[in-house]
Parts: structure tokens; C-alpha cells; sequence
């Protein structure tokens, strides 16, 4: 059984966001015990487990994904992921249909290798912020909201881009405060930085300090700035130390989630 790496929302290698993907031989999933190991060994943000479903199925694969500490319901750089190693090996065409724990996914692959994701657009609702999370952020937020069950992080508004990049958040309370995961996001502060927004997203309650590149937090990221700047077609920039670009648009209740991905391992998994 071959196991890649790739790395996802980047066109070269060693940028966006890497994630181990598995197309395994059979037609079910190996013990979830088994799965989670396998994502600690390969240590990335996400690993994705896919296998083929029968004829006459809602979806043509079944998908899951592991962090280092949990299964996680929605991600979207692995999805990527799995869908450039799917049609880099033949086995789709120009599209394909997910079954996973947030329903049926689809991703599409055009001439040039850009893969677009269709994903659930994150229901938003306004919360109060937790004081001890904000002190473990080290920022005051402008808006704090929650991005809905399939998520569950929580989205902060800050007040530029420079604070985004400047974060150095206290992660060990991070963790004990989040579910999931916190996004923290500003508008571009460049109107010719081809990109729009900017974010990083914090999840060390799931085994990830920081993810280099979200796709599923952009579901969130896309309504939200959607309605401040005025536009329903957008590029976010995640700014982690590898950084990477996800292209998106908005569709009423669905978010396109759009970038490349680039394969820099592709081996033989002996377990």
C-alpha cells in the first residue's frame, strides 16, 4: 500500500500545507486505532484515509481524516490533497464525489491541475469571547464568532494584519480552551498583495500547533469577509511560517475552496 505526502494550496514543494494521503486496497476502513497511529507517525496536520465505494453509492470514495490527536469532521488541504493523488494516479476523471462525517463533498480538477473543493458554508453566530482565551491569544479582538458543528472553531477579528502576523499565542491554554481550533483574521493590508484577508489558525486541542494552510476554516473565512468587503470571489492568505493561497468563492450555503497541490513523497507503507 503507497502512502504520499503533498503538499496542498501551493504550486511548489515545500509550502502550503503538507498531508499524508492513503488510498487503501480494500473496500472498508482498518480499526480507527490503527488510523490515528498512523497519523502520529506522519506527524503532518492532517492524514486522509480514502477507499473506493461500490457502484450506485452517493459519493465514489469514503474519506476520513486524522490529526496527530483526533479524527477531525471537515478539512480541506487534505481533501486536496487526495483529490491531486487520485487524479495524478488515473483514478478519477476531472471530478469526484466524497462521502465523509459533513455529508457528501465534491472536487473538480481542471486542465492546468486546479483543484476546487465544494464544501458546506460555515453557519456564523456571535459568541462572547472567554477572557482567558483572548489573554492566551494575547489580542483583543474585534468580533469573536463560532463556525457551527462541522468545525467548531472560533473565528477572531482583529484589528489589522500586522497583529496577525505578529501572534505568539500560549498554546498550552489554547488547547484547554478550544475545541478544535481558533482562526484569527484582518484584511489584507495591501490592496496589491493578491490577497484579500489574511488568518492563521491555531488547533492545539487536536495535536496541531499551528496549521500552515486551513481549507475548512476558509469555509468560515469566506462568508465573513463575503459580507465586509462586498465581494463573493476572493483570495485568503494564511500566514504561517510556509504560507499558502486559497482562491474561494461563495455560493449561498456552499463555498468553493480552490489552490494546487505537489507531491513530494510517494512510497510504500510496510505496516
Amino acid at each position: 500500500m503507497r502512502i504520499r505526502i503533498v503538499d496542498a494550496f501551493t504550486d511548489r514543494p515545500f509550502a502550503g500545507a503538507p498531508a499524508g494521503v492513503v488510498v487503501l486496497d480494500g473496500d472498508a476502513f482498518p480499526a480507527d486505532e490503527w488510523m490515528q497511529r498512523l497519523a502520529v507517525e506522519v506527524n503532518h496536520a492532517e492524514t486522509a484515509f480514502l477507499h473506493r465505494l461500490p457502484a450506485g453509492s452517493a459519493a465514489d470514495w469514503a474519506l476520513r481524516w486524522f490529526t496527530p490527536g483526533a479524527e477531525v469532521a471537515l478539512c480541506g488541504h487534505a481533501t486536496l490533497a487526495a483529490t491531486h493523488v487520485l487524479s495524478r494516479a488515473g483514478l478519477i476523471g476531472g471530478r469526484a464525489g466524497y462521502q465523509t462525517l459533513s455529508g457528501v463533498l465534491t472536487a473538480s480538477v481542471d486542465g492546468a491541475g486546479l483543484i476546487t473543493l465544494d464544501f458546506p458554508t460555515a453557519p456564523l453566530s456571535p459568541v462572547q469571547p472567554d477572557p482567558e482565551l483572548v489573554a492566551a491569544l494575547g489580542v483583543r479582538p474585534l468580533t469573536v464568532l463560532h463556525t457551527g458543528p462541522f468545525t467548531d472553531d472560533l473565528l477572531f477579528q482583529v484589528a489589522d494584519e500586522a497583529t496577525v502576523r505578529g501572534l505568539r499565542p500560549d498554546l498550552r491554554a489554547v488547547a484547554r480552551l478550544t475545541r478544535r481550533g481558533v482562526i484569527v483574521t484582518a484584511p489584507a493590508a495591501d490592496p496589491g498583495a493578491g490577497y484579500d484577508f489574511v488568518s492563521r489558525f491555531f488547533a492545539p486541542a487536536v495535536g496541531v500547533d499551528e496549521d500552515p494552510v486551513t481549507g475548512s476554516a476558509h469555509t468560515a473565512l469566506t462568508p465573513f469577509w463575503a459580507e465586509r468587503l462586498e465581494r463573493t470571489e476572493m483570495v485568503g492568505y494564511q500566514a504561517s511560517r510556509r504560507g499558502g493561497h486559497v482562491r474561494v468563492a461563495l455560493h449561498g450555503d456552499r463555498t468553493h475552496l480552490s489552490g494546487h497541490a505537489v507531491t513530494t513523497i510517494d512510497g510504500d507503507l510496510l505496516v
